[in-house]
């Protein structure tokens, strides 16, 4: 072999030695870099998560008084119309006591006219 870059056995073995030492040096777990906004993270997001939590409380307590309200707007519309059913009830008794009424005046108006006349 022509030895054209005058490389001896012992900077071969160099070379190599270089390379596999590069390799291993690749492979080699690098030192972790601690966040220093770790601790400032964590308290943002429980901060946010609170957020959250407190804002999914005030939509449930709203659906909740929501649901209420309608119910409670339900119960006085039926009151209301059992009411004036009621109020619808007693209007056509009290006509009816006065058709009546009128009905008896008129027959014992007619027995005294009657009565009247026989005489």
């Amino acid at each position: 072999m022509n030895d054209i870059l005058k490389t001896g056995f012992a900077d071969r073995l160099k070379t190599a030695s270089a390379a596999k030492q590069a390799m291993l040096a690749k492979m080699k777990p690098k030192a972790t870099v601690t966040d220093p906004l770790y601790a400032e993270r964590a308290a943002m997001k429980a901060a946010e998560l609170e957020k959250v939590r407190l804002e999914r409380a005030e939509a449930k307590a709203a659906a909740k008084q929501a649901l209420a309200d309608a119910e409670e707007a339900a119960r006085l519309a039926e009151a209301a119309r059992a009411e004036a059913d009621l109020d619808a009830r007693r209007g056509e008794r009290k006509e009816r006591k006065a058709l009546t009424k009128a009905e008896q005046k008129a027959a014992r108006d007619a027995k005294y006219a009657a009565r009247k006349a026989r005489q």
